[in-house]
């Protein structure tokens, strides 16, 4: 990782402010000591699963941001807490009741236990080694209890986000019964990862993950907050399943002639008029007002879905080295990532290390990405650090305050 940030003898302007959109840093909290001394000044953590949720309220109690306003942040303020479960662990919810928040305190075990892996697995007929793993399996949780303790969460902490939540086809759960599942150095890390993990060949229903997405982002757009999301072998069904979020509310797409007649009426400068939509609502939608597609691996013709002008969601999408650009160095950079930061708009550019160790090497990671989203953009250093922080603070705060460069 280092070689490619030494290479460049431009000082990397860190004063400036550098916002990680998404991480795990919860998942050893042995480094999390490290967060206030780092030169990335913004974490947004990611909660997950069962086993995090209240580890990243501990950083939001400790280390969360009290106030929009960068201006003021004390420095232990260095935090944007998110709330939210993973597709990779929706296996371990049960809803019968579409997800709402009707209290439910019943953990499945047993039999009951079984059946609910059989329907989440559609596997009406499993196997004798199936059948020993779902009995392996956590015991499925109540997914209601897990959406009145979020909201809880987001009430409690009021610049707190929902994340990390989406869909992912190509999940295969990590076999239970596996007693070497981890790799040398993770004996620190949070239970419940899937950190070095032998996966078994089971893969979730896509319906399940669907109703489990769908209840959070209904949260999010409830509470007014921005989503961070996951989309893996789903980059299709992940859209159509937002767009449902949205039906109904799309915005009218006004001609040349329209536009000018509404900006007569209202007084409006048309150069100031996309800048002036901050993607907040002053009642709640059945949608969020902004959602980031984290570390974003579609093409840019699936992306473009999202950026249609009838779209009433801000839609960001973020870059990590990490899962992007698979940790090579910069003179390794595929041509097909270049492209596509190249078509990105830039006020929709937002960059994140994705990992699970807070300190050094997350602030390496941090300075590579916005280096190369910068060399890719032919922006400054200086130039690309304020854009890509100015887009941070619009992601998560929306239109609240004003963008003061630090």
């Amino acid at each position: 990782m280092a070689e490619s940030i030494t290479k460049n003898e431009d000082a990397f302007p860190w004063h400036l402010g550098v916002y990680d959109a998404h991480c795990h840093p919860t998942d050893t909290m042995s480094l999390t000591s490290l967060i206030p001394s780092m030169k990335t000044r913004i974490l947004t953590i990611m909660a997950t699963r069962l086993q995090d949720q209240d580890l990243v309220a501990q950083m939001a109690e400790t280390h969360g941001v009290k106030s929009s306003n960068s201006e003021q942040w004390e420095r232990e303020e260095c935090v944007v807490p998110c709330f939210g479960w993973h597709p990779w662990f929706g296996h371990q919810m049960y809803a019968t009741k579409g997800g709402r928040e009707e209290q439910e305190d019943k953990v499945l075990v047993g039999e009951e236990k079984v059946e609910h892996y059989k329907k989440v697995f559609k596997k009406d007929n499993p196997t004798e080694d199936e059948l020993s793993i779902f009995k392996a399996l956590p015991d499925p949780m109540p997914f209601s209890q897990f959406l009145s303790q979020t909201r809880k969460y987001l009430e409690k902490y009021p610049y707190a986000l929902v994340g990390e939540i989406g869909l992912d086809r190509g999940i295969r759960v990590p076999d239970p019964r596996a007693t070497e599942n981890k790799k040398q150095g993770d004996e620190d890390m949070t239970p419940g990862s899937r950190e070095g993990k032998k996966l078994a060949n089971l893969k979730p229903d896509p319906l399940h993950q669907k109703m489990i997405f769908m209840a959070q982002m209904k949260l999010a757009a409830e509470m007014g907050r921005a989503v961070s999301i996951h989309g893996v072998q789903a980059h299709g069904m992940l859209f159509e399943t937002i767009q449902e979020t949205f039906k109904g509310h799309e915005k009218k797409v006004l001609t040349k002639k329209e536009r000018k007649k509404v900006a007569q009426e209202q007084n409006l400068d048309l150069g100031q008029e996309q800048e002036d939509q901050d993607g907040g609502f002053t009642s709640p939608q059945p949608y969020p007002p902004r959602i980031c597609l984290h570390s974003y691996s579609g093409d840019y013709s699936t992306l473009a879905r999202y950026l249609q002008p009838s779209v009433p969601i801000e839609v960001f999408a973020s870059f990590s080295t990490a899962v992007n650009l698979s940790d090579t160095v910069e003179e390794d950079t595929p041509q097909s990532f270049i492209d596509l930061i190249k078509k990105v708009p830039d006020h929709l550019l937002l960059v994140e290390s994705d990992l699970h160790t807070a300190g050094e090497d997350m602030d390496r990671r941090m300075e590579d990405i916005v280096r190369r989203i910068c060399n890719i953009k032919g922006w400054k250093l200086e130039q690309g650090v304020e854009r890509l922080g100015k887009n941070w603070r619009r992601f998560v705060f929306g239109g609240e305050g004003e963008w003061n460069g630090k």
